[in-house]
């Protein structure tokens, strides 16, 4: 990790399941439940990540997203999970209410409509 901070090196960590296929994996049977991150998951990745020298890091937290193309409404999003995340960590870190400090990336949003994004 040090090395990597000292290329400026960023890293990312998927948590949870994504759904779908990808790399000839198919998470298609998987459990429900475990296609939604949950805030004390994200909190512990968040933890450990801040270890990283120059904090540079992003968290593809799982919130119903599905690797591959699938047409509008065929995909279950709760993006609320996200903003749980953030208010659960803000108040674990002491920080006022509104702050984001985790920086998410989205995967699998491919065929995702704009405001379930948003």
């Amino acid at each position: 990790m040090e090395r990597m901070a000292k290329m400026n090196v960023g890293l990312e960590m998927e948590l949870g399941i994504t759904g779908g296929e990808e790399d000839g994996v198919n998470n298609e049977d998987a459990n429900p439940e475990d296609l939604y991150s949950k805030p004390e998951e994200i909190w512990q990745a968040y933890q450990a990540l801040s270890k990283v020298p120059n904090g540079n890091f992003t968290i593809a937290a799982a919130f119903g997203n599905v690797h591959g193309v699938y047409q509008a409404g065929n995909v279950k999003l709760d993006p609320k999970i996200l903003g749980k995340a953030q208010t659960y960590i803000c108040e674990k870190l002491g920080l006022p209410e509104g702050s984001k400090p985790v920086k998410f990336v989205f995967h699998g949003g491919s065929g995702s409509d704009l405001k379930d994004i948003r």
